[in-house]
């Protein structure tokens, strides 16, 4: 197995650029092992869903945390804050851009802030920094931040709240949990009318959304770990669903790794801590029954996983299909359905 083999062509004018007028009216490519590629809309999710399956959704928030500054020279210079380090808010491990002009002991002021960004240790792009000048620091990032969109989206997010879900409640992302923009409260509501259960879960997606693999062999790839949570009503619902029948269906890429990782023997254990876990072809899902997720960059870490769910050539056929079809992709674009042909089992765990 080799990077390239992650690897697809996509024109430039299929990658959105915008979110869609009304978020459920997204489409949505359903992959399904008996009626093979089905076209539908968000809006139709609730028609592939059966009482007594379960949604699990992530309501991780994102931190506009992108700051635009300059350095002591006049320059522009750009912090993107990941995480908190353990002092609380005022250290945090961020990426840094034009790195070769952040030395250590630089730093970045705002004109309009008392905010200062300090370079404390760095590491290429990656810096420990902190943030001082003002009493609270993180109040004032929410102030001055933006919204630290993708680099391949080019226009200005004009409403912050765009790149957030409708149900996020639990700040510390980096970038938003894009499966989720899709989801409306009517949606939901929709969801849990056909008797549903709805699951939140937490996992604050960190640095490795915007690190590619660059290595040939994907096994050779190292991820960041990024802290998640369940609860006891979430790991209780999902756990119900499998021990009376249903399906667990992850809303994106950051449930599946929370639930896989947080699984033994098919069941979910409530709690938080910190996943590494990298699911590659051959690994053996233990708890998800389905994904929703949007179409994802070539050669990256999430096309691996879903590779790993639904099978390499099974997933990028439906890609090339998506690609003829026109469906818009990446953060603001459209997703897919993807049901697996067998059930969650006890199954062995991931490489972490």
């Amino acid at each position: 197995m080799r990077t390239d083999d992650f690897d697809y062509q996509l024109p430039t004018e299929l990658i959105a650029q915008h979110p869609p007028a009304e978020r459920d009216a997204a489409r949505m490519l359903v992959l399904d092992p008996s009626s093979g590629l089905v076209d539908r809309t968000v809006r139709d999710l609730p028609e592939y869903l059966e009482a007594g399956d379960v949604l699990v959704l992530n309501d991780s928030r994102v931190l506009p945390a992108r700051l635009i500054g300059r350095r002591r020279d006049g320059g522009e210079a750009e912090v993107l804050l990941l995480r908190p380090l353990p002092e609380g808010h005022s250290r945090w491990e961020a990426l840094i851009r034009p790195a070769r002009r952040l030395d250590l002991g630089s730093r970045v002021t705002f004109d309009n802030s008392a905010l200062a960004v300090a370079i404390e240790a760095r590491d290429g792009e990656t810096a420990t920094v902190r943030l001082d000048g003002v009493a609270d620091p993180l109040s004032e990032v929410r102030r001055i931040g933006e919204m630290p969109t993708p680099p391949y989206i080019k226009e200005r997010l004009v409403d912050r709240e765009r790149y957030q879900t409708v149900y996020a409640r639990a700040e510390g992302s980096a970038a938003a949990p894009t499966a989720g923009l899709h989801f409306t409260p009517e949606l939901l509501s929709a969801v849990r009318d056909r008797g549903v259960g709805v699951a939140f879960v937490t996992l604050h997606v960190g640095l490795d959304t915007f690190r590619p693999v660059r290595v040939d062999d994907p096994a050779e790839h190292r991820i960041h770990r990024e802290w998640y949570r369940i609860d006891e009503a979430s790991a209780g619902a999902i756990n119900q669903a499998h021990r009376e029948g249903g399906r667990v269906i992850a809303v994106g890429t950051t449930c599946v790794r929370v639930l896989e990782s947080a699984a033994t023997n098919g069941r979910v254990a409530a709690g938080e801590g910190w996943t590494g876990l990298f699911i590659l072809p051959g690994y053996r899902f233990r708890v998800v029954d389905a994904m929703l997720t949007n179409f994802h960059l070539p050669r990256s870490t999430l096309l691996m996983l879903v590779s790993a769910f639904a099978g390499r050539d099974r997933v990028l056929a439906a890609y090339a299909a998506a690609i003829e079809r026109r469906y818009r992709f990446y953060s603001f674009g459209d997703c897919m359905l993807i049901t697996s042909p067998h059930p969650a089992l006890p199954r062995e765990r991931g490489r972490e």
